[in-house]
């Protein structure tokens, strides 16, 4: 099976070469991505497929139910590293509907240490358990849990000191919201988009 990967590599690599002389010397002299893309890891959200980008057109980052901590080292690395330095336009908190860490968060399953990262979605869930048990369809009660999930990590991106600092140098940085179906393939829009600090709460604000 690995060897069946590394052919489809270089099958790859040889379609590239011929739609494109030249792509791979492009991408080793820098990238320049306008967007930084933060997904769920499910193997079925491949984030430079699904809106039909190259490499080196993305700059991703991917962990179970696209959460955005600001105890997640990791994340805030990335966050910083696509504002500071890539100078990203656009940051895309994509979830997708029917998210296993979603639907395990409504659950009461005792699932070891990820139980520590889905404690996040809980208190989601617990803040907005009136919309939720409205929605007696269980299906229907996990997507909309993943919307609200993709709205709260949008704001907790824009709270953040790196963007900030971003909107009062001027940089143009827009954090969107969307959410994917894997039923039909189709990005749907929340329309929470964020683009300056006159549209978070001013307890959140920070001086700089």
């Amino acid at each position: 099976m690995l060897q069946e990967l590394l052919d489809n590599n270089k099958q790859w690599a040889r379609r590239m070469v011929e739609k494109r002389p030249g792509f791979f010397k492009e991408l080793t002299a820098q990238q320049k991505p306008d967007y930084l893309w933060i997904g769920c890891s499910d193997s079925r959200v491949p984030a430079n497929e699904i809106v039909g980008m190259l490499p080196g057109e993305l700059f991703v980052h991917r962990n179970i139910a696209n959460l955005v901590l600001h105890t997640d080292l990791n994340c805030m690395s990335v966050l910083h590293y696509a504002v500071e330095v890539l100078k990203v336009k656009h940051i895309i908190v994509c979830g997708h509907y029917g998210c296993g860490g979603v639907k395990a968060a409504l659950g009461h399953q005792d699932l070891g240490l990820i139980d520590n990262w889905l404690r996040h979605l809980k208190d989601i869930g617990f803040e907005y358990r009136e919309i939720l048990d409205a929605e007696t369809d269980e299906d229907k009660r996990v997507d909309r849990l993943c919307e609200l999930s993709v709205q709260r990590q949008v704001t907790n991106i824009c709270h953040s000191k790196v963007v900030q600092r971003a909107w009062k140098s001027g940089h143009e940085l827009t954090v969107h919201g969307w959410i994917y179906s894997i039923e039909d393939g189709i990005i749907k829009e929340l329309n929470v988009d964020i683009s300056s600090l006159d549209d978070i709460p001013a307890i959140y604000c920070m001086n700089m």
